[in-house]
């Protein structure tokens, strides 16, 4: 057992946020994404939700200040609805550690893309729609 390492992040997690360098990205998608598909490093978290890892994993993690979109989330497809909670309630359990961010929305396709160059994606248990977030690492200060 560790000290101070929250108890939902896995020995697989805990070691892909520490091999993960400064600029890289992790995704923490919902249980519809297509992980499996567009990337090779996936860590399945089925059953937990994106804001209970978010706050588990911000307790670690510290995002890049020097990019102006270090919190991203996918847009909804036009003519379909997301539920604003979730943004929300991602943006809440990212200021108990780190105030004052804000999150960048993009496209679905785009966000696609971005995901297939992240570190490695984290498939969790959300079943909320466009609950899919990606994190862009910082540096410890």
């Amino acid at each position: 057992m560790l000290k101070s390492i929250p108890s939902i992040i896995s020995p697989e997690l805990l070691k892909a946020l520490a091999e993960m360098g400064h600029g890289d990205e992790i995704v923490l998608a919902d249980a519809h994404f297509p992980a499996h598909r567009i990337h090779k490093n996936v860590i399945r978290c089925d059953g937990l939700k994106n804001t209970d890892l978010l706050e588990g994993i911000m307790t670690l993690f510290t995002l890049d200040d020097y990019s102006p979109d270090n919190i991203v989330m996918m847009s909804p497809v036009p003519g379909d609805v997301a539920d604003k909670s979730v943004a929300d309630r991602y943006l809440s359990a990212i200021e108990k550690h780190e105030k004052n961010r804000q999150i960048t929305f993009i496209d679905r396709f785009a966000f696609y893309d971005r995901a297939k160059n992240a570190y490695v994606i984290i498939v969790s248990g959300e079943l909320a729609k466009y609950s899919n977030i990606i994190l862009k690492k910082g540096v410890i200060t």
